[in-house]
């Protein structure tokens, strides 16, 4: 993802330099991102397990340095605490043009995005970090910020469009006549309605914003939650290795979407739906059918 896209996305004038508290594994002898981070979340009232950006159960998003009983999720060892340096975004100055950019389009946002983006701090909007002590990424284009690089992946749909074709713009600069459709889970749905539109709005230029959202709840994998890093769940590899019709896949993914709450995904539910359903009541459907257009004309009274 080149530099000088993010050069011409981010407005510099609108991130602020902080030096933060953040933690650091002495094992693994490196600043720890969120991902790498696990612990008990901080809410009073939720005291659930977090991950180090957010808390899945009461939907609040947090900083690893907040969570309770932190771990490294490499190594397992508490980490410390150290200072470093990191690019804010400054969000309370782009209230107003985030307001007004959600009147135009929450109507076409689902319960579940609505409810989700409500959950932002309603102290008011804070500074968002967007910066990293990382190896990987892209760097920041400022000569004093050379140790630092951008995370923010909503970012990275517009610079990995720049990469695939010169004429980006025609999709990424172009509302009047592009229209841009988000789907994804829950816990993704306030870095792109809140972070995401802030940072375009923040340059005052004219970009293609988000104008309908679906966000559903998880699909949870037999008794816990899927998990490609621990080998837990069905992907789709394996789902191929089964040699189950797509199909069947399709069906059975679609009927259990956990647009309201979170679902269940469970071998002997997949095999229950495609003996009830398919087989007996599609197969019936098709039986009834063929069975009357192979039948001879007769009275049509009786």
């Amino acid at each position: 993802m080149p530099e000088a896209v993010f050069r011409h996305i981010i407005d510099f004038s609108l991130l602020l330099l902080q030096i933060i508290p953040q933690l650091y594994c002495d094992t693994c002898k490196r600043f720890l991102a969120d991902r790498l981070v696990e612990g008990t979340c901080p809410t009073p009232d939720c005291n659930q397990p977090a991950r180090g950006d957010q808390c899945d159960s009461c939907k609040k998003l947090l900083n690893p340095t907040e969570l309770t009983e932190p771990k490294c999720k490499v190594c397992g060892t508490a980490p410390c605490i150290r200072d470093t340096s990191h690019l804010f975004l400054e969000l309370p100055k782009l209230k107003e043009k985030l307001e007004e950019f959600k009147k135009s389009v929450d109507e076409s946002w689902n319960n579940n995005t609505i409810q989700t983006t409500k959950a932002w701090p309603k102290e008011g909007q804070k500074s968002q970090c967007i910066t990293r002590d990382l190896k990987w990424g892209v760097p920041v284009p400022q000569k004093k910020f050379t140790d630092k690089v951008f995370l923010d992946a909503p970012i990275g749909y517009i610079s990995i469009t720049s990469c695939y074709t010169p004429d980006w713009e025609k999709w990424w600069k172009n509302p009047e006549n592009v229209e841009l459709y988000q789907f994804m889970g829950k816990d993704n749905v306030q870095f792109h309605t809140v972070m995401f539109p802030s940072t375009l709005l923040g340059t005052g230029e004219n970009w293609t914003l988000m104008k309908t959202i679906s966000a559903t709840n998880y699909l949870k994998y037999e008794s816990g939650k899927f998990s490609k890093r621990n080998g837990i769940g069905v992907f789709g590899n394996d789902a191929k290795d089964t040699k189950i019709p797509s199909e069947v896949w399709r069906y059975y993914l679609l009927i259990n979407r956990p647009e309201v709450s979170d679902r269940l995904f469970a071998w002997a539910d997949l095999q229950a739906k495609l003996n009830s359903d398919l087989l007996y009541n599609l197969g019936k459907y098709v039986n009834r059918v063929l069975s009357f257009i192979a039948k001879p004309p007769g009275n049509p009274l009786g």
